[in-house]
């Protein structure tokens, strides 16, 4: 059966969904995130916020697809409580992928926007 906040998305998107809640619950963190490569490889990452270093969530997750040597992403997904994400995060997926889905998904993993 399908997750009811996973309505309209393919099982692989869902599965980023899955993986972004999982991190951000394994770790405590403000948010969670996973995208997925060309290759349909996973990365996930959790917001990371140390005195020398703060990353979202997503700019995590697509730093370390770039760090495994990822070329271009076909999606991300982000749980977060925020109302929207921020630019810069996106635009992070954006020079990976033009046209690729970006999807932000509540804490409760109910789908909350299609970017």
């Amino acid at each position: 059966m399908t997750d009811p906040g996973f309505e309209g998305l393919g099982a692989e998107d869902a599965k980023l969904v899955t993986l972004a809640r999982s991190v951000r619950a394994r770790n405590g963190a403000a948010e969670g995130a996973a995208v997925r490569d060309l290759d349909g490889r996973t990365y996930n990452a959790s917001t990371v916020s140390l005195p020398s270093l703060q990353l979202t969530a997503l700019q995590a997750a697509v730093a370390a697809a770039v760090s495994s040597g990822a070329e271009g992403l076909e999606a991300a997904a982000v749980v977060t409580d925020a109302d929207s994400l921020d630019e810069i995060s996106v635009r992070a997926v954006r020079d990976l992928t033009m046209n690729g889905l970006v999807i932000r998904a509540t804490t409760a993993g109910e789908v909350a926007e299609l970017i």
